[in-house]
């Protein structure tokens, strides 16, 4: 699997032939976007900078549009998604929690999750995580110091931190890896790994550059 950071909370996620593009920021945003072909787009906030399905569709491919609470299996991999809240935007309104697994791995994604705590029932559903997407740039979503708290409670092998830099505190980056005990992390511009490279990882932090 490969990973790679397109700004704000977009990702790009490569397994085989498959393409998988995470809340993917829209050509209406006022923040630059990424453009490539997905398979499946996943979004979890009805925002300009989280629902641009369109910027990952290229050429005659359209990908799967996930856009809310429920479960899903497309091309072998299960997803499902939880209902939480965000205040992205200034307005309360429904986010989705994702739980993707796929090659033997479970990610969670968060997205715009704002909130003092999980439900139990996300708890119970994102399971054993392996790779958490938590958002840390605070104004809507998770603060540094929440994010860190939510990443020990899930107890991920590794942790991708998103939402900073560009929107939100402009020092997320630097509490959030304060708040967990580290120093400065060396970002990457791409994140290669298999399920066998995961064992005896707990809680690695892993910065990925902004490939926009």
């Amino acid at each position: 699997m490969i990973i790679t950071y397109q700004g704000i909370e977009f990702f790009k996620v490569q397994f085989g032939d498959v393409t998988i593009a995470l809340n993917p920021v829209s050509k209406e945003s006022k923040f630059k976007s990424s453009k490539f072909g997905s398979d499946i787009a996943i979004i979890s906030a009805d925002d300009d900078d989280f629902n641009g399905a369109d910027v990952v569709a290229f050429a005659e491919k359209a990908p799967f549009v996930v856009s809310g609470p429920g479960e899903y299996e497309i091309k072998g991999i299960t997803i499902k998604g939880f209902a939480s809240k965000t205040k992205y935007g200034g307005k309360e309104k429904i986010n989705t929690v994702y739980s993707i697994n796929l090659e033997n791995m479970n990610l969670c994604f968060l997205g715009a999750f704002e909130g003092s705590e999980l439900s139990k029932d996300i708890v119970e559903g994102i399971g054993d995580v392996d790779i958490l997407f938590v958002p840390i740039g605070g104004d809507g979503v998770l603060t540094p110091a929440k994010a860190s708290e939510i990443a020990v409670e899930i107890e991920p092998k590794i942790i991708i931190p998103m939402h900073y830099g560009e929107v939100g505190d402009k020092d997320a980056l630097k509490k959030f890896l304060k708040e967990s005990g580290e120093g400065d992390v060396k970002p990457l511009d791409k994140l290669t790994i298999k399920k066998k490279e995961l064992e005896g990882k707990e809680g690695e932090i892993v910065v990925l550059s902004a490939n926009v």
